[in-house]
């Protein structure tokens, strides 16, 4: 990135898509920031287009996102749309010179996403992806205390990591959303949902694991600043896959899986040898509640449970503050493209695994 960016002492931002993610999780949000605002909006659909502009006061609308794109005002870019299309818009916007945040996973593939870190690289812009879940408030105390005690040693070395996740209900009843029944023949190019070397009878169980738990695989790389290798993959029945990661030192497990509940069922924990931090995500589309924090230490005759109190924030919020403050200031995200490139390796490899067991 540029050390001296170029933009206004305002980030305009233009939004793609205003489907549920695009209204709720990104417009709500930058149209609440100080020192942001929505320039432009756009979005297949006329009808719902009118009326997200008017409720979040966006004085220009498009049909597509090119039309968007030669709007000068617009600095920066949050693309919320289907899966498929993210990365072609995705790398239209960079080639463009516009900061991006993108909704996760950031393509497909380990080759599209290379493409589009080298294209963030050559414009030398900001490209974030949407792992708001490291922007959670109680995250980002775990983190502190992980990267503390990694260098304190207070409580040993970490002899184990664990991340599950049975999802449940992710959106929470959650209301406001704009719904017009519209249909559309807009047709926009779109990208394989999975590598060339997968065979096809595998390829939507590879985008829907990749799309859920990239962010489990992504928390546990940012909690203990390593990226693993992969050790092992059971992944034949979808409601209940494992898999095991070498860091080294330690091995670290993921459990991923669904079942009916009404709640949501994701937990983070890092074991040392004298103690346990323990996180509880909330589910994504719950508002201004952030994950909760149990660290226990149990060193010699102490035996002690911390748990800091955390405000009434919400990770999507905090992730759309941090996608403003770092074009204005002109840092790397904590969630970038070339970052989550590893993600896109991790999970790619975990598939090559499965397959070759099969």
């Amino acid at each position: 990135m540029s050390s001296e960016p170029k933009y206004s002492t305002t980030v305009n931002i233009g939004i793609v898509g205003a489907g549920l993610m695009g209204q709720l999780a990104h417009a709500a949000n930058y149209a609440a920031i100080d020192g942001c605002r929505i320039a432009a909006i756009a979005e297949h659909k006329p009808e719902r287009r009118r009326l997200v502009a008017e409720r979040y006061g966006i004085p220009r609308t498009y049909s597509s996102h090119e039309e968007l794109l030669d709007d000068a005002e617009v600095e920066a870019v949050a693309v919320a749309t289907s899966r498929a299309k993210i990365g072609p818009i995705a790398l239209d916007c960079l080639n463009a010179g516009k900061h991006i945040i993108t909704e996760k996973p950031m393509a497909a593939t380990v080759e599209q996403a290379k493409t589009l870190v080298k294209a963030a690289c050559d414009q030398r812009v900001c490209y974030a992806i949407g792992y708001m879940k490291r922007h959670d408030e109680g995250v980002q105390t775990a983190k502190k205390i992980v990267d503390e005690l990694l260098q304190t040693e207070e409580l040993g070395e970490v002899t184990f990591a664990r991340s599950h996740c049975f999802t449940g209900d992710f959106y929470c009843n959650i209301d406001d959303q704009i719904i017009t029944g519209e249909k559309t023949s807009v047709s926009s190019p779109e990208w394989p949902i999975a590598p060339d070397w997968m065979p096809n009878k595998y390829q939507q169980k590879y985008a829907k694991f990749l799309n859920v738990y990239c962010h489990n695989i992504n928390l546990l790389r940012y909690l203990l600043n390593a990226t693993p290798s992969v050790k092992f993959v059971e992944f034949q029945q979808s409601n209940g896959q494992v898999a095991i990661l070498d860091f080294g030192r330690y091995t670290a497990v993921l459990e991923a899986g669904n079942l009916t509940y009404r709640g949501w069922d994701e937990v983070t924990e890092i074991y040392f040898t004298h103690g346990r931090l323990r996180i509880e995500h909330p589910p994504g589309m719950l508002r201004n509640v952030p994950a909760k924090v149990e660290l226990y230490k149990g060193k010699d005759a102490m035996h002690e449970v911390y748990t800091p109190l955390c405000g009434w924030t919400w990770a999507f919020r905090r992730q759309a503050e941090a996608f403003v403050r770092d074009i204005r200031e002109g840092r790397e995200p904590i969630a970038s493209g070339a970052d989550a490139l590893e993600d896109m390796r991790l999970v790619e490899e975990m598939w090559r695994q499965q397959i070759s067991k099969d």
